[in-house]
C-alpha cells in the first residue's frame, strides 16, 4: 500500500480538522469470481467500407477462467456442438457461483465483430435452449452497435445467465412476507452491514471492515455537506485494508444541480490524489450500471460513483442494476483452495436463545462446517481450548447442514456455557493444535501521529475479530517513529491471549494515532504458560 495514504488520515485526525459528519461506510458481502468490463456506448470505429483496419473496438482478450464467455455466434448447432456449450456453460456458472456473462458477437480475442439481426436472434435462442438445460434463466443486459467491414448494421448483446430466475429486481420486505421466504426464494443475497459514520464509533467501523471481511465496502457521502473528515477517514481505512469500494452521494433532493455537481468533482479530486490512484466513474445511465459493475469486478481501481435520493428515488434504480449485475469478487478456485484446509470459524457475535441455547455468529475462513462437527474454541483467559459440538446451523434466517469456507453463518452451540465465550475466539477443528500467543511481532507503517511512535506507547490493534489493548515492547533499528515511516514492531497483548496467524493484516489506533501493517511472527505459548506470560 501506497504511504501516502497516510494523507488522508493525517487531514482528519488532527484537532480542529473538520466535523466529524458525512461519511458512512456500509460493508456489502455477497460471494464470487471476476468479470470483464467493457466499453460503454456504441462504437463507430471499427473498420471502415472499404475493408480497411480503423481501430476496430475490442474487449480484453477471453480468459480461461471467470464466468466471461465471449461468442461469435450460436446458429443451429449439432448435437454434439450444442452439448459441449452446455458443458461450457455449467463450467462459467461454477466459476461466477451461478453467474456468467455471455459476450454475443464478440471474438475470443475480444474483437467486437457483431452479428446481423437474423443471427443475433438465432444465438439468442440458441443461448437460452442452453440455459434451459442446466435450469438456468437469461437477461439480456444490453446491446451495442458496431461497425466492421458491412454495410448493414451489426450489434453484439451483452447477456446476464443466472442459476435460478432473475427479474432485475431487489426484493425487500414490503411484501409482508418473512425474511425466511424472501431469502428462500431471492436468486441473490446480499447481506449489507451498516457501520456507523461518527467518529466516535469509529472502532466499530474498524471491526465491521477487519472482522466480517465483506467483498467490497459503499462509502456514503451526503450532497448537501460534501467531504467532511470522517469521509476521508473511512476511505482511508478501505484503501489500508484493501477493500474494493464504490461511492453513493445521497440526498440529491435537498440540493441544487450545481451542489451535487460540486461534490462530486470533491470525490474525483480526493480519488486522483497520490494516495488513492483511483479512476472515478460517474454513472448517470443503464448502461454506465452495467459496465461500472464488470469494470468494478475487473480492475480494484475503478470507483464508480452514484448520485440518488431515497426520497424521490432518483438514480435509485442505477444501483439496484450495478448490485444486481455485480459478480461475485472472488474466484472459485479460492474457494476450493480454502475448503480443503482445517475448519477455522470466527465467533463475531454472540446469543443466548430460548429453547435453542447458546449461539454464536460469525465466518467460516476456512475448511467445511456441518451439523454434529467436533470443534475447539478458545483461547479462554488461561489460553486453553475447549471442546463443543455445532448442534445446528443457519445462513440468511434459513437452516443449512453445511457452511462453507467465506460464508457468514450462526451456530448453535447447544448448552455450552456462553460465560466461556468472548468475540475474537476462534472455533476450529481439535486436528489443527492452535498456537496461541500474548507477544508478536508486525512490519507496520505509521499512518498518523501528532509527535513520536516510541516504546511503551498503548493501542487497541485490531487482527480480524481480535481487538485487544496492546503495548509497544520495541521498535527494532530505531528508538522512534514519526508519521509515514515503517519499521518492524513488538507487541504485547494486555488483557489475554489471543489466536493469531502469520501474515494476517493489521491496523490499530489510540485517539488520533493510526497505522497498519502485516504479522511477521508470532511467540507461540503453551495454555499453561498463558497467565505468566500476560503479567499474571
Amino acid at each position: 500500500m501506497d504511504s501516502r495514504v497516510s494523507e488522508l488520515f493525517g487531514g482528519c485526525c488532527r484537532p480542529g480538522g473538520g466535523p466529524a459528519v458525512g461519511g458512512t461506510l456500509k460493508a456489502r458481502g455477497a460471494g464470487g469470481s471476476s468479470g470483464c468490463g467493457g466499453p460503454k456506448g456504441k462504437k463507430k470505429n471499427g473498420r471502415n467500407r472499404g475493408g480497411k483496419a480503423n481501430n476496430p473496438p475490442y474487449l480484453p482478450p477471453e480468459a480461461e477462467d471467470g464466468n466471461i464467455e465471449y461468442k461469435l455466434k450460436l446458429v443451429n448447432p449439432s448435437q454434439y456442438r450444442f452439448e459441449h456449450l452446455v458443458t461450457q456453460m455449467k463450467w462459467r456458472l461454477q466459476e461466477g457461483r451461478g453467474e456468467a456473462v455471455y459476450q454475443i458477437g464478440v471474438e475470443d480475442n475480444g474483437l467486437l465483430v457483431g452479428l446481423a439481426e437474423e443471427e443475433m436472434r438465432a444465438s439468442l435462442k440458441t443461448l437460452h435452449r442452453m440455459a434451459e438445460k442446466v435450469g438456468a434463466d437469461i437477461t439480456v443486459l444490453r446491446e451495442r452497435e458496431v461497425d466492421y467491414d458491412s454495410d448493414m448494421p451489426r450489434k453484439i448483446t451483452e447477456v446476464l445467465v443466472r442459476k435460478v430466475p432473475d427479474n432485475q429486481q431487489v426484493v425487500n420486505y414490503s411484501d409482508s412476507r418473512t425474511a425466511e421466504e424472501i431469502c428462500e426464494s431471492s436468486s441473490k443475497m446480499i447481506t449489507f452491514i451498516d457501520l456507523a459514520g461518527h467518529h466516535k464509533y469509529l472502532h466499530t467501523t474498524i471491526f465491521g471492515l477487519t472482522s466480517y471481511c465483506p467483498d467490497c465496502a459503499l462509502l456514503l457521502v451526503s450532497a448537501n455537506t460534501g467531504i467532511a473528515g470522517t469521509t476521508r477517514e473511512h476511505l482511508g481505512l478501505a484503501l489500508a485494508l484493501k477493500v474494493p469500494f464504490f461511492i453513493v452521494v445521497s440526498k440529491v433532493d435537498l440540493c441544487a444541480k450545481t451542489t451535487v455537481e460540486r461534490t462530486v468533482r470533491q470525490l474525483e479530486r480526493v480519488l486522483k490524489q497520490p494516495g488513492c490512484h483511483k479512476v472515478p466513474m460517474l454513472v448517470t445511465s443503464e448502461d454506465d450500471a452495467v459496465t461500472a459493475a464488470q469494470q468494478f469486478a475487473q480492475s480494484p481501481n475503478v470507483t464508480p460513483i452514484f448520485t440518488l435520493s431515497s426520497v424521490s428515488g432518483e438514480s435509485l434504480d442505477l444501483l439496484k442494476v450495478f448490485l444486481n449485475i455485480l459478480p461475485p469478487l472472488t474466484n472459485s478456485k479460492e474457494q476450493e483452495e480454502l475448503m480443503q484446509q482445517l475448519t477455522e470459524f470466527q465467533v463475531d457475535e454472540i446469543y443466548t436463545v430460548p429453547e435453542v441455547g447458546t449461539v454464536v455468529g460469525g465466518t467460516l475462513s476456512s475448511g467445511i462446517c456441518r451439523e454434529g462437527d467436533q470443534l475447539v474454541v478458545g483461547p479462554t483467559d488461561d489460553g486453553c481450548f475447549l471442546e463443543l459440538r455445532v448442534c445446528s446451523i443457519q445462513r440468511n434466517r434459513s437452516a443449512c447442514r453445511v457452511l462453507r469456507a467465506g460464508q457468514a453463518a450462526t451456530l448453535a452451540l447447544g448448552d455450552f456455557d456462553r460465560a466461556l465465550l468472548r468475540k475474537g475466539m476462534v472455533m476450529v477443528s481439535p486436528e489443527m493444535n492452535p498456537t496461541i500467543c500474548s507477544v508478536f511481532e508486525a512490519e507496520i507503517v505509521l499512518l498518523f501521529h501528532a509527535t513520536t511512535f516510541r516504546r511503551g506507547f498503548q493501542v487497541t490493534v485490531h487482527v480480524g475479530n481480535v481487538r485487544q489493548t496492546a503495548v509497544v515492547e520495541k521498535i527494532h533499528a530505531k528508538d522512534k517513529l514519526r508519521t509515514g515511516e515503517k519499521a518492524v514492531v513488538r507487541f504485547r497483548f494486555l488483557k489475554h491471549p489471543e489466536y493469531l496467524k502469520v501474515g494476517a493484516k493489521l491496523l490499530f489506533r489510540e485517539g488520533v494515532t493510526k497505522g497498519i501493517g502485516h504479522v511477521t511472527d508470532v511467540q507461540a505459548i503453551a495454555a499453561g504458560e498463558a497467565q505468566a506470560n500476560m503479567g499474571f
